[in-house]
């Protein structure tokens, strides 16, 4: 029940279109170490659940791709709402979810880009092309271009992602062909996992994550 609310409220936050400013600089207030609003958690602080999540984070096998400067940091300030997180994030980015590591990573890049996340995108662009997301089809995502020429197994969740964010309206003909392409239960879990990025998104936005040092912004902004 506690995922299953974590799910419906990222997915709120998401739907609603909540809308991410750009700033050319850091703002005034972030922390030089953490990179973002809010310092770099201290082990010594937290209990020992988040402890455990403390030192998964530092762990190279840690399941996070930027360690504790990251959302995962972030999150660690309330420990207990990043175990859950964890866990949800987990079950969508593993095999029983039903998403192999390219819609995974295809649906990811989608949301980055419709919340114009610098930090996420930067985080997963990479990752992208080791699962197979062809580059072609990754500058198509990053410049907003037209989906003709793009196969139809990545069309489809490009425009799923496009219809959801950005018209906060999925068209019938849209959802027939997601529905026919993944089922009820995989849809349901791809629409979760970009939800769930929707809601990191919003995460980095509100705290100012910073790209990493000497890391160049890789998305186009309007």
């Amino acid at each position: 029940m506690k995922v299953l609310i974590s799910t419906v409220c990222a997915l709120v936050i998401a739907i609603a279109g909540f809308s991410i400013p750009h700033a050319v600089a850091a703002s005034s207030d972030v922390n030089m170490e953490s990179g973002s609003r809010l310092p770099l958690p201290k082990r010594d602080d937290l209990d020992p659940a988040g402890q455990k999540i403390y030192d998964a984070l530092n762990s190279p096998s840690g399941g996070s791709l930027v360690g504790l400067r990251g959302p995962g940091g972030i999150l660690l300030h309330s420990p207990k709402l990043s175990e859950l997180n964890n866990g949800l994030n987990r079950y969508l980015r593993s095999e029983d979810s039903g998403l192999g590591g390219h819609v995974r990573e295809l649906a990811i890049l989608t949301t980055a880009r419709e919340f114009n996340s610098q930090f996420e995108w930067a985080a997963h662009e990479g990752e992208g092309l080791k699962n197979g997301v062809p580059a072609k089809t990754i500058d198509v995502i990053k410049h907003r271009k037209s989906l003709r020429g793009v196969v139809e197994a990545d069309a489809v969740v490009i425009q799923l992602g496009r219809e959801m964010f950005r018209a906060k309206k999925v068209s019938s003909a849209t959802y027939a062909r997601a529905l026919k392409q993944f089922g009820p239960r995989n849809l349901i879990n791809l629409v979760g996992l970009m939800g769930n990025y929707a809601g990191t998104a919003v995460l980095l936005a509100t705290f100012d994550m910073q790209l990493p040092a000497g890391q160049k912004p890789l998305l186009p902004m309007p």
